[in-house]
């Protein structure tokens, strides 16, 4: 038996045993009539953070705390441990003196267990501010042990699928989430102090809208019919403002069916918003001015470092995707056909789909396969091909193109706008040409929504519309490099699979 396999054989039987133990402390609390299962309420005061913040207001004062043992020093009549709650930790002074039995119950808990005290605030000798304990209850027995040393969650993999674990290991993965949070917020009194209001839309839909995107799908038992969770609320949204409201927004989860790796997530965070006589330049202004105020309020600065790159918000550069391409890959494809753009894309490696051989799809796919990687500042790319546009406005100047951009930092795409297309008409035909798409075997093609044709034949007024990854964003913010370390919950693969 080799020393890999005897450790492994080793940590089980331990494994085992801790289980074991655990179960016989909590069946002997049960027998005592103590079992800490049925506590329903604890009255705290203070979190941890406060009473270190706070020392000089509350030393010897009676407070009383509450959280998870994550370590202990037993010595004889006295001992000290620490206890994580929402905030941090904080050091108990707990002795037989002060507590008589409970002090003898006190010692068989366990790591783990999640423990309620009251008592008065002190420094000890060695400087370190801690509660003089004279109330201990236990609040809940902990049956499965912690990681190895408090710090032991390191597999990314198990961190990910036991969140809740990863959230007692680590706590720079709380403040992560603590930051998400803030940003939200923060996005939230932004757009609602420029007099936007925040709605809900739905997230069943017997139609997939508003991007181009491969759905899922469900099935509505009573009505019979299959329905399909959403890929962007882009079409309800606009339908609000044909209603008659002028500034709407909605943060909310997204779904696609899509790949999974460090950027993507089949269910996802977008805020979408639009706004009545507005067009996409507004919209650059508006994503700077989140991005901005995001930075202020959250982090107190406009310079933010992610994976080892300064990033500078007030400084956004603003490129055409024909310029982006013709600086980046040298070829400027303004006056080409479509079979010289498809030539060109090739000569760079490109494949392209047999119904796509057209100007601005090569133009497209030669700035998304060759260009992106290079926008690491903050970059505006305006006037998008028609073809990848279905839902956009055309340039008036060029009717192969449209009012469009996306922004990217960190050669990441942090989001997409549009001035909106409002005619009802060029939208119908738009919709046609994605229907012999999906014909085709185009998954990701839109479907054709004749409620939205509708509604665009009462008058939807000049519109600018922008949807902003709020997950991108966080990585941002708080350096992350996978999606998964922005997301609570992200989805993972069964085990075994």
């Amino acid at each position: 038996m080799t020393d890999q396999i005897k450790n492994e054989v080793t940590e089980e039987l331990d494994l085992n045993e801790i289980l074991r133990v655990r179960r016989e402390k909590l069946a002997e609390l049960i027998e005592k009539n103590e079992n800490p299962f049925e506590k329903v309420k604890f009255d705290k005061t203070h979190f941890s953070a406060e009473i270190i913040e706070n020392y000089e207001k509350l030393e010897n004062q009676t407070v009383s705390v509450a959280g998870r043992i994550v370590s202990r020093r037993i010595m004889g009549k006295a001992s000290f441990c620490n206890i994580l709650d929402a905030q941090g930790t904080i050091q108990l002074y707990v002795s037989i003196n002060d507590l008589g039995e409970d002090y003898d119950k006190f010692k068989t808990w366990d790591i783990g267990d999640i423990i309620g005290v009251t008592g008065f605030v002190f420094k000890t000798r060695m400087g370190e501010i801690s509660v003089h304990v004279h109330k201990i209850e236990l609040l809940s027995k902990s049956l499965l042990p912690l990681p190895e040393k408090f710090h032991g969650l390191k597999d990314t993999e198990l961190r990910y699928r036991q969140r809740y674990v990863d959230l007692i290991a680590n706590p720079e993965v709380k403040k992560t989430f603590y930051l998400r949070s803030k940003i939200i917020s923060a996005i939230r009194n932004y757009l609602d102090g420029q007099g936007f209001i925040e709605v809900e839309t739905p997230i069943l839909s017997p139609l997939a809208g508003g991007a181009n995107a491969r759905p899922f799908i469900t099935h509505h038992n009573t009505l019979g019919l299959d329905m399909y969770l959403r890929v962007a609320p882009e079409l309800y949204l606009k339908r609000l403002i044909v209603g008659g409201f002028e500034k709407v927004y909605e943060i909310g989860r997204q779904f696609r069916n899509e790949g999974m790796d460090v950027r993507h997530n089949p269910e996802f965070t977008m805020m979408e918003l639009y706004q009545a006589y507005a067009d996409f330049h507004d919209m650059m202004d508006t994503v700077e001015n989140i991005y901005k105020h995001v930075a202020d309020v959250v982090m107190g600065t406009r310079t933010v470092i992610c994976e080892g790159v300064e990033i500078n918000l007030d400084r956004w550069e603003k490129l055409s995707m024909l310029e982006a391409v013709k600086k980046y890959c040298g070829v400027d494809f303004t006056n080409l056909t479509d079979e010289q753009a498809v030539a060109e894309a090739q000569k760079m490696g490109i494949t392209m789909d047999k119904q796509k051989r057209t100007w601005g799809y090569a133009l497209y796919e030669v700035f998304d396969q060759k260009v992106e990687e290079n926008l690491v500042q903050p970059t505006f790319v305006y006037d998008y091909p028609v073809d990848v546009s279905p839902l956009a406005k055309k340039k008036p100047s060029d009717n192969r193109m449209t009012e469009r951009f996306e922004f990217f930092i960190l050669a990441r795409e942090g989001g997409n706008a549009f001035s909106e297309l409002n005619d009802p008409i060029d939208q119908e035909s738009r919709f046609k040409q994605q229907a012999k798409q999906k014909a085709g075997g185009d998954e990701e093609a839109l479907m054709t929504d004749d409620d939205y044709l509708t509604a665009l034949q009462y008058g939807l007024p000049p519109t600018g519309g922008l949807g902003i990854g709020i997950d991108r964003m966080v990585m941002l913010f708080t350096d992350s490099h996978s999606i998964r370390d922005v997301l609570l919950f992200p989805t993972m693969k069964p085990l075994g699979k």
